[in-house]
């Protein structure tokens, strides 16, 4: 097994997917983390879908398929997307789940509108825009892994730097608003740095699969602890290794995707911390609650003990009872 796995990665172009999959997974984990406390699971989803058209522009304007020209596109259209569905929330009786619905499926069906008239042009053979929908990550060349590193990095060293700002944005707006923190452009920002990642990860995982990489580490690591750095850490790890389990077992089997690969792998991993998280996995729950029994058994038979005692007579009178 190990001598497969060191055979498959001497490849230059495998350790650039395994390279560009593990620090998107890093990234995404680390993200998820705040818009999962946030209770925004839905807008990576969203984002995800409303840079779909934001490509397909960025494709038609150019005539190429640049990951750093994509990148432009997309974070214009989340951007627009995000703005949307806060001004939809605050000037109308939607609520921000229905926005987010919304958005999703005008941006998503003009992305497709968008990508089969591409598809149809005359480079539309050439541009491959069709796997940005389901991810193609062997398509990846260097430059595009050296893009992603550059992001991926400077995304983890922006939430480290704002860790305080964003774990008070999580827990309590009003506080951090009262202590004259600018709560709305953090807001804003935080949408950002989602788009980023979003966008970052489309050629690996694509459109559609890319909320489950943001999320599920997040929601694996959130069952390990109650401190939110360990969590924040621990989420991008999962992320990482969810990455490289789905390029390893990619490598392994032919054919196979690497990113709906790594998104089955965080979910596995989300499974593994639902059974057996020290506190809150369900063998540890089950555990706990044979042991309160076994606890409160041994407690019952010392005072039943105790009573047959205290009272000989009735006990005798009630055993000769017919």
């Amino acid at each position: 097994m190990l001598t497969l796995l060191f055979e498959m990665f001497r490849d230059p172009n495998a350790q650039w997917i395994l390279l560009g999959s593990m620090l998107l997974g890093l990234s995404s984990g680390v993200l998820g983390s705040f818009a999962y406390l946030r209770k925004q699971s839905l807008m990576g989803d969203a984002l995800a879908h409303a840079a779909l058209p934001g490509v397909c522009i960025a494709f038609m304007l150019t005539g190429t398929k640049s990951i750093f020209f994509f990148l432009i596109g997309a974070v214009a259209a989340g951007l627009i997307a995000t703005f949307g569905i806060g001004y939809v929330t605050r000037h109308t009786r939607i609520k921000q789940d229905s926005a987010l619905g919304i958005v999703l499926s005008v941006f998503f069906g003009l992305g497709i509108v968008l990508l089969t008239k591409i598809q149809h042009g005359s480079s539309g053979n050439q541009s491959g825009l069709d796997k940005f929908l389901f991810g193609q990550a062997a398509s990846m060349v260097f430059k595009d892994v050296v893009t992603m590193a550059i992001v991926a990095v400077l995304l983890v060293l922006v939430c480290s730097l704002l860790f305080k700002e964003f774990k008070l944005l999580s827990f309590d707006q009003g506080f951090a608003k009262g202590i004259g923190l600018p709560v709305a452009f953090l807001d804003q920002f935080m949408m950002f740095l989602i788009v980023v990642a979003v966008v970052v990860g489309i050629q690996t995982v694509g459109v559609v699969l890319m909320s489950a990489l943001l999320i599920t580490p997040a929601v694996s690591a959130r069952y390990w602890t109650e401190r939110l750095g360990v969590m924040v850490a621990l989420s991008g790890a999962f992320g990482a290794v969810s990455g490289f389990l789905g390029t390893w077992i990619s490598g392994a089997a032919n054919n196979l995707p690497t990113g709906p690969l790594s998104v089955l792998s965080a979910t596995a991993l989300f499974v593994v911390s639902v059974l057996f998280a020290p506190r809150r996995g369900l063998v540890a729950k089950l555990l706990e609650r044979t042991a309160v029994k076994k606890d409160v058994v041994r407690g019952l038979r010392p005072q039943a003990q105790l009573h047959s005692v205290q009272h000989p007579a009735s006990a005798a009178g009630e055993e000769g009872t017919p």
